[in-house]
């Protein structure tokens, strides 16, 4: 792998202005926002009551820990659309998340938050690389999710040739990988690599595809799935991060310069770091949950947003714009065995450790006689599996998880293809405690 363009002279004047002309930029738009929200939106308006904060109390930027968080359940109080400041008449398009644990969170966007989506989207693209000319192959589903559409006009904005495959129909995708040459793909990691696997299946070698570079976000992943992706398909490997509430994709993006963590566009996104438990504010570089502010958004403006997503701030280096550093979890993710907090991408990070397990897993959580039991279910890379001890296989990622994480664990090593493959974002804990 080689990075072949220098994108430097393509960089919007923002990108890499001084600390000082942002700062300016965003409290002249943080202000914007809470005044927008104040005074269209009851729910903003009732907490801001509530909590004795008036926008006229925004006179710098940390003035902003003075208002109260909004959280996915002010959202789903607010269903369907209880949130929007503009007349629906303005709303020119619908998000909404899975909803798989209650009513969905559903977001809406005026014309100009598309454009604006669009441009960062772009803008985030050139970020990884990509430039006018490319093919695009969008993997991302298509629908209410914001992955897939959105990288759609962010790459049609840069000037790509978008190939729209959306998720699914593994086979397909891999023939028309080979068949129409793209240049980069976006898609989340643990789909691509189903992909690897059906390059495999099929005789063919990842690595002689046509693609240089991927995009990959929707689900925290570790450096270890990196190295696995760069070296089995010979690309790129990108972290873009997003969800759907603060805008859906483009909120930050690595730079492929660098590859050291995903810069936050801030002229856009306000980013904080806070305690998950106290809710304090904490310090760039200290380990928290990550917390977004919109500047500019007009049908929904987002203000202290709790993401529950787990990392934390580190200074700019490709752009004057803060970094995140990869997600290590979700705090409603965290799984609490026999009271010790436990995270996939720490379990994952051990597998990987392991060169004849294959990175498809996924981890069970049973509750008996009182106590928690912890399964991890894990595939061989392949069903050669001459000379292959299972049960060696197996002690050794036991030992790597009691003595690294902490937790006992049964570990059972299955066939290739036993784990279910995903067709989006993976699901890795199936939790039966409740059962």
């Amino acid at each position: 792998m080689s990075i072949d363009s220098d994108n430097s002279m393509e960089l919007e004047p923002i990108e890499t202005a001084s600390l000082d002309e942002l700062q300016a930029l965003q409290l002249k738009r943080l202000k914007w926002t809470v005044d927008h929200a104040y005074y269209n939106v009851p729910m903003y308006r009732k907490k801001f009551d509530d909590a004795g904060v008036h926008p006229t109390d925004l006179r710098q930027l940390e003035d902003i820990n003075k208002f109260p968080y909004t959280t996915k359940k002010d959202l789903r109080d607010n269903y369907p659309f209880g949130t929007f400041a503009v007349p629906m008449k303005e709303v020119v398009r619908i998000h909404a998340s899975s909803g798989t644990t209650g009513k969905p969170t559903v977001v809406g966007y005026t014309q100009g938050d598309i454009d604006r989506w669009a441009n960062i989207m772009a803008r985030s693209i050139r970020a990884a690389g990509g430039s006018a000319g490319d093919k695009v192959h969008v993997s991302y589903g298509y629908g209410l999710f914001t992955g897939g559409l959105g990288a759609h006009y962010g790459a049609e904005k840069l000037g790509c040739t978008v190939i729209p495959m959306s998720g699914g129909q593994t086979e397909k995708q891999v023939q028309l990988i080979q068949d129409f040459e793209p240049d980069i793909i976006m898609v989340t990691p643990s789909y691509c690599l189903n992909l690897a696997d059906e390059f495999e299946r099929q005789g063919i070698d990842p690595k002689s595809c046509s693609l240089r570079t991927g995009i990959f976000g929707a689900e925290p992943w570790t450096n270890a799935m990196r190295q696995e992706i760069e070296q089995r398909l010979g690309i790129h490997a990108v972290d873009i991060y997003g969800l759907s509430e603060v805008i859906g994709p483009g909120v930050a993006q690595e730079c492929l310069e660098t590859k050291d963590g995903p810069t936050i566009w801030e002229d856009y996104f306000y980013p904080e770091i806070i305690h998950p438990d106290n809710h304090n504010v904490l310090a760039d570089g200290e380990q928290g949950e990550l917390v977004f502010t919109s500047l500019i958004k007009e049908a929904m403006p987002i203000i202290r947003y709790r993401t529950r997503d787990l990392t934390r701030l580190l200074p700019g280096t490709a752009r004057t714009m803060r970094r995140m550093d990869k997600i290590t979890g979700r705090s409603d993710d965290m799984m609490i065995i026999r009271g010790v907090n436990v995270f996939p991408s720490q379990i994952e990070e051990q597998i990987l450790k392991i060169t004849e397990l294959s990175p498809h897993y996924q981890i069970e959580i049973t509750r008996d006689n009182n106590l928690d039991c912890i399964a991890v279910n894990v595939e061989v890379r392949s069903n050669d599996t001459s000379g292959l001890d299972r049960q060696k296989l197996a002690k050794e990622l036991q030992h790597h998880i009691k003595s690294l994480i902490g937790v006992s664990s049964q570990v059972n090593v299955l066939d290739e293809n036993s784990v279910v493959r995903s067709q989006g974002k993976a699901q890795r804990v199936i939790d039966n405690r409740n059962l």
